[in-house]
């Protein structure tokens, strides 16, 4: 080998030295990034869980309201305890729940912080929509959970086992399965804010969606089976929405494709 050809090889290797060290140095940085919007985040719910905890009784009041409605007159809305701790930690995941929900602006603000770096300055704008169609999607879910899923699949569970057993029920698995839905249903309703994002930057278009429709009523009705009670009423109430919302995604997508088409191609007249 000459050595020009040892200095070129040098010089290669010495080069891919430097690229592999700003990667990792990239890599650190954006796990130093996410720990930080990490932090923030449980901030704000450890400070919301503060406030919460002073009105955990009226939100345990608050939670157990679907249940009294749900009840058959011949049964009343009693909920028991098996130990002593029962309702001390089932008051303390009421509270961090109510915590989760107040909390969530700002959780959502420190998510939309923590890919913002990677966006265009035109993109960065979506942080107010970004924020205020998570909140509101999020309520939204919980409150189609609250006011109709659960009355109306509890209120099914206990027609289902009338003539069988007398149910009794007890605090720690009814808020548990509660706090399951009212998150669930939470979360699910914020898939087409995430359409949005995704489709604001390109990742994802209407044309993909319109492809994945039956892949995605099969993880719907998955989805329902692993996180509702095992009755078809409550996983329809879930999966049915779940498709709904995947729909009204498939038109957000082909909103903002759209939208980012005359974009560029105004761009490309000028």
């Amino acid at each position: 080998m000459s050595s020009d050809e040892q200095g070129q090889s040098q010089d290669s290797s010495g080069e891919n030295a430097t690229n592999l060290a700003d990667v990792r140095m990239s890599f650190l940085e954006h796990l130093g990034e996410l720990r930080r919007r990490v932090v923030f985040s449980l901030i704000a719910v450890v400070i919301a869980f503060g406030i919460c905890w002073l009105f955990v009784f009226d939100i345990f009041e608050f939670l157990k309201q679907p249940l009294v409605i749900a009840a058959p007159e011949v049964h009343q809305a009693n909920l028991h305890q098996l130990d002593l701790a029962e309702v001390f930690f089932t008051l303390l995941k009421t509270a961090i729940l109510a915590a989760v929900f107040v909390a969530s602006p700002v959780v959502l603000y420190q998510i939309w912080k923590f890919v913002a770096p990677g966006l265009y300055p035109n993109e960065k704008r979506a942080v107010i929509p970004f924020i205020l169609m998570g909140t509101v999607f999020f309520f939204l879910g919980a409150a189609f959970c609250y006011y109709i899923v659960i009355p109306l699949g509890y209120g099914f569970l206990f027609e289902f086992s009338a003539d069988i057993a007398d149910p009794v029920l007890t605090i720690e698995h009814y808020f548990s399965l509660t706090i399951k839905l009212l998150l669930a249903f939470g979360i699910v309703f914020e898939l087409p804010v995430a359409t949005y994002f995704l489709s604001a930057v390109g990742i994802v278009t209407h044309h993909t969606l319109i492809k994945q429709w039956r892949i995605a009523v099969v993880v719907a009705f998955v989805l329902a089976a692993m996180l509702t009670p095992p009755d078809v009423l409550t996983q329809a109430l879930l999966a049915g929405p779940m498709i709904l919302l995947y729909g009204f995604s498939i038109g957000i997508a082909w909103f903002q494709t759209r939208r980012r088409e005359r974009k560029t191609s105004n761009r490309k007249e000028r």
